[in-house]
């Protein structure tokens, strides 16, 4: 009998920690096992609980959400040793376009850029730059110090992988700057008034404060979305997936390939373009 108890989440999570999860990847994991267990309550769980979840997410949620949360699920039947109770994730034919209200393009960045600097928010300006012109995670913020500004360049650690992301001279110029402007002389360049570096909810947060000012939708605002930005720019401007793949940290093409869709609108353009229809 397997039942979602609080003991058995934590050493859920201390096991994933072992692994070397990513905080973000544990975070994302122990989220989605809480609301299961809102949902099944404190009664055993059986294959039918978790086939009528997977009904009840299948009602409110896109089908990537749901194979997600499927996802979080099963590796933590797995660590129980119930693979029984894992069920198939929903099948989905591969979308070659990304949804256009969702698609965040240039333009809406440099207004967004532009709102954070008539609110008086420096540090938000600069931190969506350097996601978005690093092509880096925000969690891979903490690895933007104040030596790596100097070098020109950072570290990152991630999901077990080791990478150097390099940072374009003048957004260095600006940092520098800042740090100097800010008192900040090493760690971290990014961190709160207390110096702790800045957590993914402060920075989504801030961001969304920007969305009526900057006449940007709020499903196009959140970090991750800069850094699917700086991919569809980065292969637009030079075609090659697999040095795009090294920069962004992927260890399979087929990941980077999600980050380069673009809105039909472009594929449309370039139909157009052939002139195979006779006038």
């Amino acid at each position: 009998m397997l039942m979602l108890t609080d003991e058995l989440l934590d050493a859920f999570e201390k096991e994933l920690r072992e692994q070397e999860r990513a905080s973000a990847t544990v975070e994302k994991y122990m989220r989605d096992l809480r609301a299961f267990g809102s949902y099944a309550g404190e009664g055993e769980i059986t294959k039918q609980v978790v086939l009528d979840y997977k009904a009840y997410l299948q009602k409110r949620y896109a089908t990537a959400s749901v194979n997600s949360t499927l996802s979080s699920l099963g590796a933590f039947f797995a660590f129980c040793e119930r693979r029984d109770l894992c069920v198939k994730r929903i099948k989905q034919q591969k979308n070659v376009f990304v949804a256009k209200e969702k698609e965040l393009s240039r333009a809406e960045y440099e207004r967004l850029l532009n709102a954070a600097l008539e609110k008086g928010n420096r540090r938000l300006y600069l931190l969506m730059q350097t996601v978005c012109a690093c092509g880096i995670r925000v969690s891979e913020l903490q690895f933007i110090t104040v030596e790596a500004v100097k070098r020109g360049y950072a570290d990152i650690a991630c999901k077990g992988k080791r990478r150097r992301v390099y940072l374009p001279g003048e957004l260095c110029r600006q940092l520098r700057a800042y740090l100097k402007a800010t008192g900040i002389v090493s760690g971290t360049v990014f961190v709160t008034r207390s110096g702790k570096p800045l957590d993914r909810s402060n920075i989504w947060s801030d961001m969304k404060k920007l969305c009526q000012a900057a006449r940007v939708s709020e499903e196009k605002v959140f970090p991750h979305n800069l850094r699917h930005l700086f991919a569809r720019t980065y292969y637009s401007i030079h075609k090659d997936i697999v040095r795009l793949a090294d920069i962004l940290g992927h260890s399979a093409i087929d990941t980077t390939r999600i980050y380069t869709m673009e809105s039909g609108d472009i594929h449309r353009k370039q139909i157009n373009r052939l002139g195979l229809v006779r006038c």
